[in-house]
């Protein structure tokens, strides 16, 4: 989504909304109002234009030395679910042959995210229980250990259906080192966040909050406007037969173990227990990846996960503990078109 030409890029200088001419650098004010305004006409991700190859301004040699994506996120405030202006929401049920009744044009990204020039991971994050539902393999009819996840329901809960009390490998506590707040057996939904706005192939591509890594280098951006999810739904086991090395960059795929392989792709929101069926995100636009199976997974792996995410500059730990699910989201605010 090419900014210039479009009516935000022409906004008249305002007291206190100071935007500067076509080809200077936004000011932090004027960088957050511009964002709101592109939030508004194009929901963030340019849902508009077909997926093209961005051009970003090459990063100088100082800003290997700062964090330069801290305080990007423009803070747009939260919107109100029955206003005109709500856009597509997420988690949602992504339950194959499932179609939600917000009409959209949309068109998600259908390729791996690896795939799309300038896309690339700019934090791992995860949320306790599941905010997407997929009938059969992670839904209300789920069971995990007690108690139940802070402001969790029995209603509400969606969880994997693995959990068997009788089975050590889901009561087994586990000597967790670098994670906190984590259980044996539950279920957690992981998040990849993607953006071709974020300090790629650099050492501030990864970033907490993820919003940080989200907007980085929305201030320079030239072209289209590209930020996806990936998700995968996990329950945790104390068994190192389900070990795996590599869970800091991205969605595990497995063509052998059905991992990452049967995906629903939509267009959606961020998450997160702060937004509901009557407050939204206004960060929309995104495009999703959700595998729709559940999956076990060693203690071990999150574990050595948070241990790279502790070791990482800029430093993450704000995020090696789980943070709160978004219940379902209602079909009125979910994207029809999902893509199988």
């Amino acid at each position: 989504m090419d900014g210039r030409g479009h009516p935000c890029w022409d906004m008249k200088r305002t007291e206190g909304k100071g935007f500067s001419t076509r080809r200077t650098l936004l000011s932090a004010v004027g960088m957050m109002v511009f964002v709101g305004c592109m939030l508004r006409s194009y929901d963030i991700a340019g849902d508009r234009n077909s997926h093209v190859v961005s051009v970003d301004t090459p990063l100088r040699k100082d800003e290997f030395n700062i964090n330069i994506c801290q305080g990007t996120d423009p803070q747009l405030p939260p919107i109100s679910c029955d206003s005109r202006d709500v856009s597509r929401q997420s988690g949602v049920n992504v339950t194959k042959g499932y179609n939600a009744r917000h009409a959209t044009d949309a068109k998600p990204i259908t390729v791996p995210f690896s795939e799309v020039r300038g896309l690339c991971p700019v934090n791992v994050h995860w949320h306790i229980g599941a905010e997407h539902l997929s009938e059969g393999e992670y839904d209300r009819n789920g069971i995990g250990p007690p108690p139940l996840p802070p402001g969790i329901s029995a209603g509400s809960r969606l969880s994997c259906h693995y959990y068997d009390v009788r089975n050590p490998i889901f009561t087994k506590e586990y000597n967790w080192k670098y994670c906190r707040d984590m259980q044996v057996g539950q279920t957690y939904e992981v998040h990849w966040p993607h953006s071709n706005m974020g300090a790629c192939n650099t050492v501030n591509q990864y970033q907490t909050p993820f919003l940080d890594g989200v907007f980085c280098r929305v201030a320079t951006h030239v072209g289209e406007t590209i930020i996806g999810v990936q998700a995968q739904i996990f329950t945790i086991v104390n068994d190192e037969n389900y070990y795996y090395s590599d869970f800091f960059r991205g969605m595990i795929v497995d063509g052998d173990k059905i991992m990452g392989t049967d995906i629903t792709k939509y267009i959606g929101s961020t998450t997160g227990s702060n937004f509901n069926n009557e407050i939204c995100s206004p960060y929309t636009g995104i495009h999703w990846q959700v595998d729709r199976k559940c999956h076990l997974i060693s203690a071990s792996s999150f574990d050595q996960m948070c241990h790279d995410m502790l070791s990482h500059n800029p430093n993450m730990s704000a995020d090696v503990s789980p943070g709160g699910s978004r219940m379902l989201v209602a079909d009125f605010i979910a994207a029809e078109k999902h893509q199988n």
